[in-house]
């Protein structure tokens, strides 16, 4: 008489399938998590509208201009006259950029102004932040 083991052990296997629905879902969340993350030091203001590119510097140098024609650089408050020798220690890289977010109503002169200062500290580049469509 042949006798049997009372219990009969299978070889332990991976399922591949959850494990790759796991994985789906964790990559969905960091990359949700890291759309969050971005930064940008300006203050709320009313943004023109239309279509430009996505920055993609990880943390910019920001130049704001308000309704009430108000200067700032990362949120800290400048005049004209202060506006270049505030951004120079800001800027890095060879060619430095700066996103310029001004409000709609914002006067065209001081905006013109505060670039062509911004010009004077060694800015190269202007990104100018729209609200998009």
């Amino acid at each position: 008489m042949k006798l049997r083991k009372s219990r009969q052990f299978r070889k332990g296997r991976i399922e591949i399938i959850p494990m790759i629905d796991v994985m789906f879902f964790l990559l969905a969340t960091f990359m949700l998590a890291s759309l969050s993350l971005s930064k940008l030091d300006a203050l709320p203001v009313n943004l023109p509208r239309g279509q430009a590119e996505r920055l993609d510097a990880a943390r910019p140098v920001t130049l704001t201009l308000t309704r009430q024609a108000r200067i700032y650089i990362n949120r800290t408050p400048v005049t004209l006259a202060t506006l270049a020798a505030t951004l120079k220690p800001l800027l890095r890289g060879p060619a430095p950029g700066l996103v310029v977010s001004a409000d709609d109503d914002a006067p065209q002169g001081v905006v013109v102004r505060a670039m062509l200062k911004a010009r004077e500290a060694g800015v190269r580049h202007f990104l100018i932040a729209v609200r998009h469509e």
